[in-house]
């Protein structure tokens, strides 16, 4: 291939993630063999780190990680770089999700992501069976399990550093209503807001995204300027698609995703698109 990148930044949900939440041991594989012939490849997700360790193949290794839509950067489990909400706009976001019964998740750093006790009827109604019909089956299991096995459901709001909130709706008018409250909030305490779906929406610190997260590691990897390649599906990927050299967009992704990107790949993220990319375009 003529373009030769320094770095690779991957996505996961939707790009090297299937849409029931796993990475393929042939995605882990070319990963593994580009990084052999002196690629760096990172991860550029709106996850937290400690959502990656239960979606990827054991033994997958990358030489970096940007988690929550650029809040934080891992190099192996060596914090890069790290960013918090205030918990001023937490208390406050909390007490407004809580009046318009909105399904929240607060992601404290190094502990398990909180949602308050009395708000636990609302937020069962909310992901409720059946599945609404525009809802993806990925964020639906994703609020399953995270329901079932990883909130804790706490009095009060603990931890003093937070990477990050998620929100999500049954219906786009919910969510949609919850962002225009959540751009109020913005003109007393300004935060930045990314969505990955038309059912979610979350809250990072002001002008922070993957592209700011990105910027951060490539500095700490002395590759300021360096040419770079990400792949991507969402709008959370967008500031990365628009930032980095040469941008490549899932076949699953919208058509507003495809029309920003350099190339397109051949096959979505249920079929190793991902995978199949990457091993034609660099020779595999």
């Amino acid at each position: 291939m003529e373009f030769k990148p320094k770095a690779i930044f991957l996505d996961m949900d939707g790009t090297i993630l299937n849409h029931y939440n796993k990475v393929s041991i042939h995605t882990k594989e070319i990963i593994d063999q580009l990084r052999k012939k002196g690629f760096l490849v990172f991860i550029a997700t709106g996850r937290s780190f400690d959502e990656i360790e239960g979606v990827v193949p054991s033994g997958f290794q990358v030489d970096g990680y940007i988690t929550s839509n650029g809040m934080a950067g891992y190099v192996e489990k060596k914090v890069v770089f790290e960013h918090s909400l205030s918990r001023k706009l937490v208390e406050r976001i909390v007490e407004k999700a809580g009046e318009n019964n909105v399904y929240y998740e607060l992601f404290p750093y190094g502990s398990d992501r909180i949602t308050l006790k009395r708000d636990k009827s609302f937020m069962e109604d909310e992901i409720s069976d059946p599945k609404p019909d525009g809802v993806g089956i990925n964020e639906w299991l994703s609020r399953k399990q995270a329901m079932k096995e990883e909130i804790a459901w706490t009095n009060t709001i603990e931890g003093t550093t937070f990477s990050k909130f998620y929100f999500f709706a049954r219906t786009k008018e919910k969510i949609n209503n919850w962002k225009n409250d959540l751009d109020k909030i913005k003109q007393e305490i300004p935060f930045t807001t990314s969505t990955s779906s038309q059912h979610n929406v979350e809250v990072m610190v002001a002008n922070v995204n993957k592209a700011s997260g990105i910027k951060e590691m490539l500095a700490y990897f002395n590759l300021t300027g360096a040419e770079i390649m990400g792949i991507g599906d969402s709008d959370n990927d967008i500031p990365m698609i628009e930032f980095v050299t040469y941008s490549v967009a899932m076949k699953n992704a919208p058509d507003h995703i495809k029309e920003r990107v350099d190339e397109v790949t051949e096959f979505t993220c249920d079929e190793d698109g991902v995978y199949h990319y990457l091993k034609t375009k660099f020779n595999l």
